[in-house]
C-alpha cells in the first residue's frame, strides 16, 4: 500500500465523493501560484544542491521540530542553531534517525500529509517513515538530491510553480533576488515588502533599524517626512523586484488614523525607546494605515497577519532566536480595530488589504461579515495552525454565507518547507473539492458552478488579488 489514498480528504457518501474527486481532476495540475510564502531566495538564485535530508526536512521546519520538542526532545539535538553559536547535533544522519524514530508523533496532523506527499511524490518513497525504515529512506533521498533534477530550480518547474513570493525585510539589500533576474533563468521568484523591524518600536533594535532605512534611502527617518518618504523608496525598490505585496505581522488587528502631528510625537518617542506598550501598539495601527494610503499611490497589496504571541517561550527565544516553534495564536478583535483604516480606505476598490486571521471564533461573526460589504478588504485562507484539512472546512464553512467566495483569496502556503508546497497546494484543492462537492449534493450549487468556482479558488482568485 501506497502512502497516500487516491481519495484523502473527500467525502464519505459515494456520489459526493465522486463529484469531489472529479472537481479535484479538473484543477489538480493547474499551476501554482504562491503569493505569500518564506522560502529561502538564495535556493534560486545560486541553485546549489539541498545539503541533505534532515537540512530539507527537520532543521528548518517549525511544524516540524516544535511537535517533537513538545514530546521533550531537545532543539540541539534537531540542529536548530543557537544564538551563542555553542554545541548543535550537525550529522543529518543522526537527526534523521531521531526524527524517523518519532514519525508517529505526527500521527493526524496536517505536517503527516504534506511530509508524505513529499516522500511519495517528490522522492518516490514507498514505505511510511520509521526508526525501521530510517537509513534506508536517508540513503534514498541522499542520492535524489545529489542529482541535477532535485536543484532547486528544477523542482521548482516539477512542482509547476507559476510564481512564488519569498517576504524579505525592509532592510534586505535583495541580493538574491538581483542575482536571479541576471542569471537569466526564467523562473518567476518576487519579493515582498516586510517593514515590521521599521514601524515595530518593540522589535529589537527599533531605532538603529530606522536610522538604517534612512542611510539605504537617503532620507532623514528621525523626521515623520523622512520616515515616510524611506518607505515609499524602499516600497518602489522592492517593486523592482516583483513584489506586489507588503505583509505585516503585528501582535494585534490594531488599526489607527492619527493626525500627523501625533504620529510624529509617537514615532519621536519610538526612537528614543520611551513609548509604552500602548503607544508601540497605536504606532504600528497608524502605520498599517498609511501603509493602505501608500497602496494607493503604488498598487501594492497590503496584507495583515495579526494575532500571535510569538516567541512565548523567554529561555527558547534566548537560546536559539526568534521564530522557534513558540508562536501561539491569541484572541482577536476585528470589528473594532480595523475600523479606523476601513473608515479612511476601505470604501476604496482600487485598494486590497487581505487579513488573515489565527482566531477560528472571529470567521463568521467578524470577518466574513467585514469582507462581505467593504470593497478594500479580502479574507486571507486559513493561516498557519489552521492550514490543515479540518481548519480549510472550518474556513469555508464559516465564511461563504456571508463573504461568498470572490471576497476571499485563494490558497496560500506560506512556507519555508520547499518540497511540501504541491502538498499544501493539493490538500486544499481537495478540500475545496469537497466542499464544492457538498454544496452540489444538498442543492446549494450546480455542477457547472461548482467547477467555475473550483478553478476561482485553485488559481483565479490568488492571481487577481495579489496583481500577478
Amino acid at each position: 500500500m501506497g502512502l497516500l489514498h487516491a481519495d484523502r480528504l473527500f467525502p464519505i457518501e459515494e456520489g459526493a465523493r465522486a463529484l469531489a474527486r472529479a472537481l479535484h481532476g479538473s484543477v489538480k495540475d493547474l499551476p501554482i501560484v504562491s503569493p505569500h510564502g518564506h522560502t529561502d531566495p538564495r535556493w534560486f538564485a545560486e541553485n546549489e544542491a539541498f545539503p541533505d535530508p534532515a537540512q530539507l526536512f527537520v532543521t528548518p521546519d517549525h511544524y516540524v521540530f516544535r511537535m517533537l520538542h513538545s514530546q521533550g526532545i531537545p532543539l540541539e539535538a534537531m540542529g536548530v542553531p543557537r544564538a551563542d553559536g555553542g554545541p548543535t547535533e550537525t550529522d543529518g544522519r543522526t537527526i534523521w534517525r531521531l526524527f524517523a524514530a518519532n514519525y508517529h508523533l505526527f500521527r493526524g496532523t496536517p505536517s503527516r500529509l504534506w511530509l508524505d506527499h513529499a516522500f511519495s511524490e517528490v522522492f518516490g518513497l514507498e514505505r511510511r517513515l520509521s526508526a525501521g525504515t530510517a537509513d534506508a529512506s536517508y540513503d534514498h533521498i541522499a542520492d535524489c538530491l545529489s542529482r541535477p533534477e532535485f536543484r532547486p530550480r528544477a523542482l521548482f518547474e516539477r512542482f509547476g510553480i507559476e510564481v512564488i513570493a519569498t517576504t524579505e525585510s525592509a532592510l534586505d539589500d535583495l541580493r538574491w533576488h538581483r542575482m536571479i533576474r541576471e542569471s537569466g533563468w526564467q523562473g518567476r521568484v518576487i519579493t515582498a515588502y516586510r517593514p515590521d523591524a521599521v514601524v515595530d518600536p518593540e522589535f529589537a533594535g527599533f531605532a538603529g533599524n530606522v536610522a538604517a532605512l534612512g542611510e539605504l534611502t537617503g532620507e532623514d527617518t528621525a523626521t515623520w517626512q523622512g520616515y515616510l518618504a524611506a518607505h515609499r523608496k524602499r516600497r518602489a525598490y522592492f517593486k523592482e523586484f516583483g513584489a506586489t505585496s507588503t505583509d505585516h505581522g503585528h501582535a494585534t488587528a490594531r488599526t489607527e488614523d492619527l493626525p500627523q502631528a501625533e504620529a510624529a510625537a509617537l514615532l519621536a518617542k519610538a526612537l528614543k525607546g520611551t513609548c509604552t506598550p500602548d503607544e508601540a501598539d497605536a504606532f504600528r495601527g497608524h502605520m498599517l494605515t498609511e501603509m493602505a494610503r501608500m497602496s494607493l499611490d503604488d498598487g501594492l497589496v497590503l496584507q495583515i497577519h495579526p494575532g500571535s504571541f510569538r516567541n512565548h517561550s523567554k529561555p527558547v527565544m534566548d537560546r536559539f532566536g526568534r521564530d522557534k516553534g513558540f508562536d501561539i495564536p491569541t484572541r482577536t478583535d476585528y470589528v473594532r480595530a480595523l475600523r479606523p483604516l476601513l473608515s479612511a480606505v476601505g470604501g476604496d476598490p482600487r485598494l486590497t488589504v487581505i487579513v488573515f486571521t489565527l482566531d477560528e471564533t472571529a470567521y463568521a461573526r467578524e470577518l466574513a461579515p467585514l469582507a462581505g460589504v467593504y470593497p478594500a478588504l479580502k479574507l486571507g485562507p486559513a493561516w498557519w495552525f489552521h492550514d490543515s484539512p479540518e481548519g480549510m472546512r472550518r474556513f469555508r464553512e464559516m465564511t461563504t454565507e456571508t463573504a461568498g467566495f470572490m471576497n476571499t483569496v485563494g490558497f496560500n502556503d506560506d512556507t519555508r518547507a520547499f518540497c511540501s508546497i504541491p502538498a499544501r497546494h493539493d490538500v486544499a484543492r481537495r478540500v475545496d473539492s469537497a466542499f464544492l462537492a457538498t454544496l452540489v449534493a444538498t442543492g446549494r450549487l450546480d455542477e457547472d458552478e461548482a467547477f467555475e468556482v473550483a478553478q476561482d479558488l485553485a488559481y483565479r482568485l490568488a492571481k487577481q488579488a495579489y496583481r500577478l
